[in-house]
């Protein structure tokens, strides 16, 4: 894969680490040019001296030929600015990193879908843990060409799990609904703004992301 990111912060550069590790190629976009000098010295990708919610700045690293853009700034009305001008210019997938939940809406209405709230999701792993849940890393299990989808019900979806016509090799593995956890044995109908989980093969996530988009913030 192709990886841009805007800002060269801690999860960023721990992001990218790991891509590098597993062979894939990483561009970082960042303003201060001494961060970028500092960390050329030992992180083996390339490096773009600009503000990214500039179309002239994204363009330069070739959009349409990338895989993904993630908007890591400290700054969220930054990273929704970013987010939408890559979009605009040709982004496959566009992640948005915001720090204030009150942004998750306007995200939402943006078409911004991937974003993500770092604190809520520390805050939830702090809460299993102090009340003694383990938490499992489901790429542990999932393998083979695995892969976990959600989505969350639209008013056409409504009605039986079987009225979906899930393709091949596509189950349903739980649904949460006003915040319930329910199994599929659970669920006599699907509710609109129920949210669902699928279990499906890797080749079937493009039909999947046809129907449904790509999914939801968790």
């Amino acid at each position: 894969m192709r990886i841009v990111f805007i800002g060269a912060g801690v999860l960023s550069v721990a992001t990218a680490e790991a891509l590098i590790r597993d062979g894939h190629e990483v561009i970082i976009i960042e303003q201060d040019k001494a961060r970028i000098e500092s960390l050329s010295e030992y992180l083996d990708c390339g490096f773009v001296n600009g503000d990214a919610t500039k179309p002239a700045i994204l363009r330069e690293v070739d959009p349409e030929r990338s895989d993904a853009l993630l908007c890591l700034t400290n700054s969220d009305q930054d990273n929704i600015l970013a987010s939408l001008v890559g979009r605009s210019i040709g982004f496959k997938r566009v992640i948005t990193k915001i720090e204030d939940a009150e942004y998750q809406h306007l995200c939402s209405e943006l078409g911004l879908s991937d974003t993500v709230v770092p604190d809520e999701s520390v805050a939830r792993m702090l809460l299993d843990m102090l009340a003694g849940n383990e938490s499992v890393e489901l790429t542990a299990f999932v393998k083979g060409g695995a892969r976990f989808f959600p989505f969350i019900v639209r008013e056409a979806d409504a009605g039986t799990v079987e009225g979906l016509n899930l393709p091949k090799r596509t189950r349903l593995v739980c649904v949460y609904r006003d915040n319930k956890f329910l199994l599929p044995d659970e669920i006599q109908r699907l509710k609109e703004r129920d949210e669902v989980l699928l279990i499906t093969h890797e080749e079937r996530l493009d039909e999947l992301r046809e129907r449904w988009g790509r999914p939801p913030r968790p």
